[in-house]
């Protein structure tokens, strides 16, 4: 059934996508339309105007417009930019009824982690809603009128007219709203028991995930697919694979979000990064000529293509043979750029291009200075040596430079116990020389240890306590990288204001962040700069300090008087503990010996308040973050062995920022 017929506003819903960067192609693998944005601010500010359309569209009829609106990180960007369409271009939600999907259970609607006070922090108390026509599960119920809340809210939406656009996001089972594998299609509102791998999801929200509520309420399956348009959004690597299972894959239960393919009017909205994974852009060649899809088989592409074959087949890139490409559908990349022979000496030489023993250049490079200033930013205090430790050691022992920067004080991420076992030290270190400040310790033990032993699971920290978090810190972070070669002079504390909330939730990035970045880079005038370049940090911060770094280069660009020295500085992006550059992608690769991987981990060892078991583990990993890293870089050097090159202990990549942006 066409549903523009009983939807007048499916029909534009179609046309709405102009700002796309791709759009879901005739001959493609997917089940449902989806849109890809040039980032994902382009397709939060997407989303806000197709919002805003509806709202003055049926303002203009006299109607309500019948928002579902979903919670997180994923859709805040969109929520932005309603308040600012609010303020800035009198958009009005006068005539907007809301109805969110889910709410923890029990949960007290002022709680930090409470749906309500996100949405009345994030929307509600910025814009005219009416108070009356915010709906959200009631997370106070009591066990026996949980089944009668359930049925009202159904009620409620269906006494409304009924959802016209359902906001989702997808979580890492694929669950949309809280609608945890397993769900039936026809699920309505209901008490649902918490999956454990959104329990440890949340577990940052909740400041250990043994806080997080086992169980939710959240409006079904069903109800979500009875909304008239419904447009599911997601951004970063993380979310890529399970957005190719909703998209390409079959409709499962165990797969909530792919019953969206059934829904007349849904719509995936992605960035690049979590579009990664479907076919037209992952294996584009096979779904036939891939000039269709506005690729041709330029350099990267053949690249892409010959290591795919390659590691599909279990081969080096050197011994796979014209019957290899013919069979997996690369016939055409032998007609537009040779036989097999020539292309594997292209990409392999390529690949050996990447590997270099020295990130900074060579001392005989007349070309380039030497030594180097090497500017590496760090979002947390520990990034640098958990990401490119052994680099970073690397361009000490061979006489640059070097700079690092830690971004943000890191503080929320350490346990209680911490913060009591250094205060401790300073008791008794007042006690042994008490001339430095018996007073001091007393003062700290009234406000932060009685603290400390009221606190409730969730509450944010005192200021004391917060400070006392970043100090550890710090300390941690100095002997990280005095182990790494980096002189004292070279330690630089940024402490960027959107992060200290001491809150996981930030706020966003700002004119002070900008300006603090900018400060440095001029002071230190690097020849490189090292970043973060994650996108799958499951709490933002890595995102956020990528976009510090970025426009802070911008704005120096603006400077060319100033910075002139900006025209001779290379900026490269590592990757944190949660994923690694694919041998496709890296353009720079610095191999480790086994010694250097000791030294590396002897580094990352220095962060003792995140060894063991770290507050915020991130994507249910159970591994330190030294195991994390060792793996991930050992994992990189066998696929470079994998495909013919030197067998290496370890490899750690790098993309130029160049490479990314474009």
């Amino acid at each position: 059934m066409d549903s523009s017929a009983t939807n007048p506003d499916a029909s534009n819903a179609r046309n709405r996508d102009s700002s796309a960067l791709h759009a879901s192609p005739s001959g493609s693998r997917e089940r449902i339309p989806v849109s890809v944005h040039p980032t994902s601010t382009a397709a939060s500010r997407a989303v806000a105007a197709e919002i805003a359309t509806l709202l003055r569209e049926r303002a203009a009829q006299g109607r309500n417009a019948v928002l579902g609106l979903a919670t997180g990180s994923t859709p805040q960007g969109v929520y932005e930019e309603l308040v600012r369409l609010h303020r800035e271009e009198g958009l009005s939600f006068r005539n907007a009824v809301t109805f969110n999907l889910d709410e923890y259970w029990p949960m007290a609607p002022e709680a930090l982690q409470s749906y309500r006070r996100f949405m009345q922090e994030h929307l509600f108390d910025h814009v005219d809603i009416v108070p009356s026509n915010i709906h959200i599960p009631d997370g106070t119920c009591r066990q026996e009128d949980v089944a009668a809340q359930c049925a009202s809210y159904e009620r409620a939406i269906r006494d409304a007219g009924g959802i016209d656009l359902q906001i989702l996001g997808i979580g890492r089972t694929g669950h949309v709203g809280f609608n945890e594998p397993g769900s039936p299609r026809d699920s309505r509102t209901r008490l649902i028991t918490l999956d454990r791998v959104t329990r440890m999801d949340a577990a940052s929200d909740f400041f250990g995930e043994r806080n997080v509520p086992r169980r939710a309420l959240t409006m079904g399956v069903g109800s979500i697919l009875d909304a008239r348009r419904v447009v599911l959004l997601a951004f970063g690597e993380h979310k890529a694979q399970i957005v190719r299972d909703a998209v390409e894959g079959p409709v499962s239960a165990s797969v909530a979000a792919s019953f969206l393919q059934e829904h007349p009017d849904a719509r995936f909205v992605l960035d690049p990064a979590s579009s990664a994974a479907l076919t037209r852009f992952h294996t584009p060649w096979l779904l036939g000529p891939i000039e269709d899809l506005g690729l041709q088989w330029d350099e990267a592409t053949t690249k892409r293509a010959v290591i795919w074959l390659a590691r599909t087949l279990g081969k080096p890139v050197l011994k796979l043979v014209e019957e290899d490409y013919n069979e997996h559908g690369l016939q055409p990349l032998l007609a537009s750029r040779g036989d097999a022979y020539d292309i594997n000496i292209e990409v392999f030489r390529s690949l050996q291009r990447t590997i270099t023993g020295w990130p900074g250049g060579k001392p005989e490079d007349k070309d380039s200075p030497f030594p180097k200033r090497v500017l590496i930013f760090s979002p947390h205090p520990d990034d640098d040596v958990i990401s490119m430790g052994g680099t970073f050691i690397r361009l000490c022992d061979q006489g640059h430079e070097v700079h690092v920067a830690y971004q943000t004080s890191g503080n929320i991420a350490v346990w209680d116990d911490s913060a009591l076992r250094h205060m401790d030290f300073v008791r008794e270190f007042a006690g042994a020389f008490p001339q430095l400040g018996r007073e001091f310790a007393e003062r700290l033990e009234a406000n932060i240890e009685r603290f400390v032993a009221t606190k409730t699971p969730g509450v944010v920290d005192s200021e004391e306590l917060q400070r006392v978090k970043a100090l550890i810190r710090r300390s941690e972070a100095r002997a990280g990288a005095r182990w790494s070669g980096v002189r004292p002079e070279n330690i630089h504390f940024l402490d960027l204001p959107f992060y200290e909330t001491g809150r996981v939730r930030k706020k966003p990035l700002g004119a002070e962040d900008i300006r603090i970045t900018c400060g440095l880079l001029r002071r230190v005038q690097p020849h490189q700069v090292y970043a973060a370049g994650d996108l799958s940090d499951p709490h933002g911060t890595h995102r956020t300090c990528l976009a510090a770094v970025t426009q802070a280069l911008a704005a120096l660009r603006a400077e060319p008087a100033e910075c002139e020295w900006l025209d001779n500085c290379e900026a490269w992006l590592y990757r944190g503990a949660w994923q690694e550059w694919a041998p496709e992608e890296i353009e720079m690769a610095v191999p480790l010996s086994p010694d250097e991987v000791v030294r590396k981990r002897f580094a990352i060892f220095k962060h003792e308040s995140q060894k063991d078991t770290p507050v915020f583990p991130g994507a249910s990993d159970s591994r330190e973050f030294w195991q994390r890293a060792e793996d991930r870089n050992r994992a990189t050097a066998a696929a470079y062995d994998a495909l013919g090159l030197a067998e290496y202990e370890a490899i750690e990549g790098f993309v130029r920022l160049d490479s990314l942006q474009a």
